[in-house]
């Protein structure tokens, strides 16, 4: 223990011992934070917390430090005021004891996604989470665009709590909240799970299929039906495909030339792999399709229904087990499985009533521009056009994603 150092309770100075909050502010330039500390240690401090911020050239650094040892605290205050004042900076430094009080019980993140972000909003999401008892521990910008992204460290509440009264005020404000329990599960690798059609790509497959059929009015109808939950999607399906019959089966590489990826798609892909995520995808759609997705995306998992195909022509059928709502969720379970993972490690991402059963099962349910019985169901919602938005609900920001990606180009 050197000659200055407090006593310690768990690491940290005990409640009692005199401690100094420095902080300074104004113009950021290079060598600020290397010359606090260079006067400081003059004085033989130690330093307990470092926190700091620069915003549009601006930077705050506060150093909580013990009191100096064999010198009186009034000439560390008029050395360090005079260290300031030779760089056009403030400072302000406040006596008190010990460390940081202790977070409360009950910590989470609070990632709020907006296009713009408001004050209005801003202060409302704050409010809500004073009013559940939480306490803003820290706030951190993850993006600037294409949407505003914050994250808020909160602690004092519980995040089940937490998650209830925010999903209310978001749905009021339009933007978007997305609120995760801290711990080490946060960063731990995982499995990201998503349906296809209207969430990975823009399209709905059958759709497409029935554009070539001349059947395109008749089978969109039967799909918004089920996407509202107004039908079972077993008959709707079966519906569906047998307006398809007698198409010639070469119609299937055109309609895999026709898909369009949902902005951000490779960009969310391709981050989580390179976080060593396994990612998959699970669809009502047609394996003739989510096969060539799995390659060309190189995704670690596809399922889908799989069109019957006789003497080079769709036959109107399905073959194999249906991937319906139900199935969707048994499909998010066995690909945890298989990639040793538990569900509370995994991320589903789905817009349709389908997609409910998944998006309940999996640690995190992202509904992605969904439909509303899916967004109040749902654990968080995204209602932007950017699929790689949901990289933010993970505590990942668009800095490191560019970064990453330029060291690749």
């Amino acid at each position: 223990m050197s000659a200055s150092q407090p006593p310690e309770t768990n690491g940290a100075p005990a409640a009692d011992v005199p401690t100094l909050l420095v902080k300074i502010f104004g113009k950021d330039r290079p060598g600020i934070t290397a010359g606090l500390f260079d006067t400081l240690a003059a004085f033989s401090v130690d330093v307990v917390d470092i926190e700091q911020v620069v915003t549009r050239g601006r930077i705050v650094l506060c150093a909580l430090v013990t009191e100096p040892a064999g010198v009186s605290e009034g000439e560390l205050r008029a050395t360090v005021h005079g260290w300031a004042e030779s760089l056009k900076l403030q400072a302000e430094i406040i006596s008190g004891t010990g460390d940081n009080r202790p977070r409360g019980v009950g910590r989470s993140h609070v990632t709020v996604l907006g296009n713009p972000l408001t004050s209005e909003s801003a202060a409302a999401i704050a409010a809500r989470i004073t009013e559940t008892g939480g306490n803003i521990d820290r706030i951190f910008r993850l993006a600037k665009y294409p949407v505003t992204a914050v994250e808020f460290a909160v602690s004092g509440a519980e995040t089940e709590a937490l998650r209830t009264a925010l999903a209310t005020q978001a749905a009021a404000l339009g933007v978007d909240v997305a609120v995760m329990a801290s711990g080490l599960g946060r960063r731990a690798q995982r499995l990201v799970v998503m349906d296809v059609d209207s969430t990975l790509i823009q399209d709905e497959v059958i759709e497409l299929f029935a554009a070539h059929a001349g059947c395109e009015e008749q089978v969109a109808e039967v799909t918004a039906a089920a996407m509202r939950g107004e039908l079972d999607f077993e008959q709707s399906l079966h519906a569906r495909v047998a307006l398809l019959a007698g198409l010639d089966a070469s119609v299937i590489e055109k309609v895999r030339g026709e898909v369009r990826l949902t902005p951000g798609a490779r960009t969310l892909i391709r981050t989580l792999k390179r976080l060593g995520y396994q990612v998959g995808v699970v669809s009502g759609g047609f394996t003739q399709v989510t096969d060539d997705l799995k390659e060309r995306l190189g995704l670690d998992f596809a399922q889908a229904n799989t069109l019957e195909i006789v003497d080079g022509k769709l036959t109107g059928r399905v073959t194999g087990e249906i991937v319906d709502r139900a199935g969707k969720a048994r499909l998010l379970r066995r690909f945890a499985a298989e990639a040793g993972l538990p569900l509370n490690q995994t991320v589903a991402i789905g817009d349709g009533a389908n997609d409910l059963d998944m998006l309940n099962a999996a640690g995190l349910g992202v509904a992605f521009n969904a439909k509303p019985v899916v967004r109040e169901a749902a654990h968080t919602a995204v209602n932007v056009p950017f699929l790689d938005t949901v990289l933010y609900l993970l505590g990942i920001t668009r800095e490191e994603v560019e970064a990453a990606d330029a060291l690749d180009s």
